[in-house]
């Protein structure tokens, strides 16, 4: 089993207040999850209002897959022009 986990810190413009930044980062997640069968939530600087931490993760059996989800998952959040990523790291785990 792999487990592939996926950290982004994303920069949101434009936005004036927590309300405007939790509406985006909804939409985002909402869509990564049912496009990409993933699990996503928002897991750091909630309290900031331009900037964000995501998490992504997915299981597989194998690594391949893991790394194409993954990576499918970067290239949608790279191609949303409300934010910008700020940095990302990814991480197989396997079991």
């Amino acid at each position: 089993m792999v487990v592939g986990v996926l950290s982004v810190t994303l920069y949101i413009g434009g936005i004036t207040s927590l309300k405007d930044k939790r509406r985006v980062i909804k939409s985002i997640v909402t869509k990564i999850q049912s496009k990409f069968n993933v699990a996503a939530s928002e897991t750091g600087r909630q309290d900031e209002w331009n900037y964000c931490e995501m998490g992504f993760s997915c299981v597989s059996n194998k690594a391949a897959h893991a790394e194409s989800m993954l990576s499918s998952v970067m290239r949608f959040i790279d191609n949303d022009i409300r934010v910008e990523v700020i940095q990302s790291m990814s991480e197989l785990l396997h079991y």
